[in-house]
């Protein structure tokens, strides 16, 4: 981990992961068992790193993988899917079109989304915040949510901890959305959201498969939601690149999200608060020539 340059928040660098993602935790335990069980072709539908994952572990494990994208997924994800070998199918329309197609395709479903295997390798983040944090957990943790794949892992982890007696109690879990695309941080039955374009693709989910399983977890740990405007978003992406940190607009809602909270007061200056940052730069870059901007400090 590493400090904000305020001192006010630790960022944990998924992007240190073999593909630039936290994805990578899900895919290795997910395949690893798939590999074990003999399973020789899959299927997986993916806006970018969660795809860029399973064709990863699936080549090592000598597995056929043909991934299902949207057609607006971001080319860099796209091309490294492709250099992992795997097919690429583009699919029209929503993320759940693209979804519906790949449960049609050949080959096992391995889905991110709804293979608990998947959970069992990201809970592994909250194992290493436990180790970090010299054997405490944080008191919150700050999560971009699409699917949940992240805030549900940890909440698994936590829970695990708890029931080993290596922590008395869970931190709280912050939720976090695009404005544009907030099925779950908006208002009790979800904010309309249309189409639900924002910057941040790997979050662009109207209809998270695990919706009760996500606000449950966010409940349990005494956490909250929070949204982010599609400024606030690119500004914290700016402003981590002037600290050192490269990341996509994904991984940058969560640092967006965190900054606002705190700067309100609602998350104390004297608490330890973690924002995971889910992905690196390079799998969707700012335009060339963006003015570095963001919470003044």
């Amino acid at each position: 981990m590493v400090p904000s340059r305020d001192g006010r928040l630790q960022f944990k660098l998924e992007s240190a992961n073999p593909t630039g993602s936290f994805k990578d935790r899900g895919a290795a335990v997910l395949l690893t068992h798939l590999a074990a069980a003999g399973v020789a072709e899959i299927v997986e539908d993916s806006s970018g790193n969660a795809g860029a994952a399973i064709a990863a572990y699936s080549a090592r494990a000598g597995i056929r993988a043909t991934i299902y994208v949207p057609e607006a997924a971001s080319p860099g994800k796209l091309g490294q899917i492709a250099a992992y070998g795997a097919h690429l199918v583009h699919v029209a329309g929503t993320r759940e079109d693209v979804a519906h197609a790949a449960q049609t395709g050949p080959g096992l479903y391995a889905s991110h989304c709804w293979n608990p295997l998947f959970f069992h390798g990201t809970k592994t983040i909250a194992f290493e915040l436990w180790e970090q944090l010299g054997g405490r957990a944080p008191d919150w943790v700050v999560s971009p949510v699409g699917h949940g794949t992240l805030l549900l892992g940890l909440a698994l982890g936590f829970r695990e901890l708890v029931a080993a007696g290596a922590i008395a109690r869970l931190p709280r879990l912050v939720g976090v959305q695009s404005a544009a695309c907030a099925p779950l941080a908006g208002p009790p039955l979800g904010r309309p959201t249309g189409a639900g374009d924002t910057v941040a693709e790997g979050i662009r989910v109207r209809s998270p498969v695990r919706a009760g399983e996500i606000r449950a977890a966010v409940i349990e740990s005494g956490g909250r939601w929070a949204v982010v405007e599609e400024a606030g978003i690119l500004a914290a992406q700016a402003h981590l690149g002037v600290e050192g940190l490269f990341v996509e607009p994904t991984a940058a809602v969560a640092a967006a999200a965190a900054w606002q909270l705190s700067d309100r007061g609602d998350l104390p200056s004297s608490d330890v608060i973690v924002v995971p940052l889910t992905g690196h730069g390079l799998k969707a870059p700012p335009a060339f020539g963006a003015t570095p901007s963001g919470p003044s400090r």
